[in-house]
């Protein structure tokens, strides 16, 4: 929608640019010829709120809300809803850096693969310790078998940290031909990224507020959720990681899956 303001600036200019009559540029652009001899009384009602304004915020940085209060204090015959016109109108109101939106992933549904490290789901959980200090794992998962190719456990697992515990994984189990992930910080790091380029790896990231599009990693952190962590108290780092391994190879060798026809992982791969 064009302004009345908008209006008269075009009929101000097509005056000027082609020498043409007030009457015919108003024409052109539906504006009242009236309004040219119309002198605007807001302004001048405004000169005392526009004074007060100046003097609440002084050359510090204020918000719409503490000027208003301010100006009510001093002058309370002004009413909230002008003071918040005339802030906003003349350009009092404080500049907001619009917020960097964030690269949204198309869907990404997930699949069975038909073989083995055709992908990779991988994820974090967090726990705590007996003290209260807290633990992350890094968890992998091979959705072909369901077959967890292991389970890192550390205090913090930064992307450096994460890129190493990935590469023991790759020296044991072989490198996949993609990793699908959810869109944390570790995750949408260059370092990451980077690593995953230069090994060749296809990243897979899941749309933001999707976790059901990586469904297999998910339903492993249920299992390990409720197997082990919940189930243990921990007293250091090191013992999670010896009973995250015991979990693992029980998970592998023992558990039968009936989306493998109750078969355990190690089982259905063979």
């Amino acid at each position: 929608m064009v302004r009345p303001g908008d209006k008269e600036a075009c009929v101000s200019y097509v005056k000027k640019q082609y020498k043409i009559s007030h009457s015919r540029a108003c024409h052109l652009f539906s504006y009242s010829r009236t309004s040219k001899y119309y002198e605007r009384k807001m302004p001048q009602k405004d000169k005392p709120i526009i004074a007060a304004i100046i003097a609440a915020i002084g050359q510090k940085k204020r918000g719409r809300k503490k000027v208003i209060a301010k100006v009510q204090r001093s002058q309370s015959c002004f009413t909230a809803s002008k003071i918040r016109r005339v802030y906003q109108q003349y350009g009092f109101s404080l500049y907001h850096k619009p917020r960097r939106k964030r690269m949204i992933n198309p869907s990404n549904k997930p699949y069975v693969p038909l073989k083995e490290n055709e992908e990779w789901a991988i994820d974090f959980m967090q726990d705590s310790l007996v003290s209260g200090r807290s633990i992350r794992s890094l968890n992998i998962i091979d959705p072909y078998n369901r077959f967890c190719k292991g389970m890192y456990i550390s205090h913090s697992i930064p992307a450096r940290r994460l890129i190493e515990m990935l590469e023991a994984a790759i020296e044991k189990h072989g490198k996949p031909k993609s990793i699908r992930t959810d869109n944390g910080p570790e995750f949408i790091s260059k370092k990451f990224r980077l690593w995953l380029y230069n090994y060749g790896i296809e990243w897979k990231p899941i749309p933001k507020g999707k976790p059901q599009e990586n469904c297999f990693i998910e339903r492993f952190n249920r299992t390990a959720r409720e197997d082990l962590f919940n189930a243990n108290l921990f007293y250091n780092a090191r013992q999670a990681q010896e009973m995250a391994e015991e979990f693992v190879n029980e998970y592998n060798t023992e558990r039968p899956h009936e989306s493998l026809n109750n078969q355990t992982p190690l089982e259905y791969a063979a």
